[in-house]
């Protein structure tokens, strides 16, 4: 499960150094993301319905407690892809049915472009200054390898790809 080309040694040091400055508070740095998320995509909203309740705001949705355990499973899912950099092959099939479960809740494959944007935003903000074109190039080759497994659990997506 490789985006392109594989992810280097440098790579893989530079998203487990990162990501070990970030996985100390994933609640917070994931509340960053999806703020982030929403404020990009706000027609995302209606797609986070718990208990047949619609939220009114983001901000409604960032504080309620089932969204804040989304969160976590999100974060626990970078978590997961950060440990396995290298044998990524492992979380396919897993990738491939959270790819299902996505796209039964309405969410469509566009949607994780912005989703990338979110990520690489939180690791902007959380980093800082070690947020560099390095960093930033070797997170969005992982989120490439994990959208593109993703992906493969679209019904719609064509043999082969």
């Amino acid at each position: 499960m490789e985006s392109g080309m594989p992810l280097s040694g440098r790579q893989r040091a530079l998203i487990r150094e990162s990501w070990q400055r970030v996985s100390g508070s994933p609640e917070q740095h994931g509340l960053v993301l999806f703020t982030r998320l929403f404020d990009l995509d706000p027609d995302l909203l209606p797609l986070f319905q718990y208990n047949c309740k619609q939220f009114a705001s983001p901000q409604e949705c960032l504080s309620a407690p089932e969204f804040l355990d989304h969160i976590r499973k999100v974060m626990l899912v970078i978590d997961a892809a950060v440990s396995h950099l290298d044998n990524l092959s492992r979380l396919e099939e897993y990738l491939c049915n959270l790819g299902k479960k996505h796209q039964a809740v309405g969410v469509k494959v566009e949607s994780f472009s912005t989703v990338g944007e979110s990520l690489l935003y939180m690791l902007e903000k959380c980093l800082g200054t070690a947020f560099s074109p390095d960093v930033q190039e070797a997170w969005s080759k992982l989120y490439g390898a994990v959208v593109k497994a993703m992906q493969r659990g679209w019904d719609t997506l064509p043999e082969g790809d």
